[in-house]
């Protein structure tokens, strides 16, 4: 099971809403139940992101991340959100 730090800044309504288009992207992509998503703020991730296989960020860090890091703005537009969906398969797939 691959886990996925998600996080924006307070961990709470941003994070929530690309959590469903990201999970909803990636049980499209054939990894339905191969994956799970955390939520949390973008302050905690020097601190817990060595726990993780990914961490997907809608806001700027101010700290440093200890997994591979994709930034998911994108997914607050709707559009253009293939290209960081391969990505993210990608990384998950390794």
């Amino acid at each position: 099971m691959k886990r996925i730090f998600l996080v924006c800044g307070s961990g709470i309504c941003t994070s929530t809403a690309v959590a469903q288009k990201v999970s909803k992207a990636l049980d499209e992509r054939g990894l339905k139940g191969k994956y799970k998503i955390a939520q949390g703020k973008a302050s905690e991730v020097a601190a817990q992101s060595s726990g993780y296989d990914l961490c997907i960020s809608t806001t700027v860090l101010g700290g440093e991340c200890h997994c591979p890091l994709v930034i998911g703005t994108q997914f607050l537009l709707g559009r253009n959100t293939e290209p960081i969906v391969d990505k993210i398969v990608e990384i998950l797939q390794k």
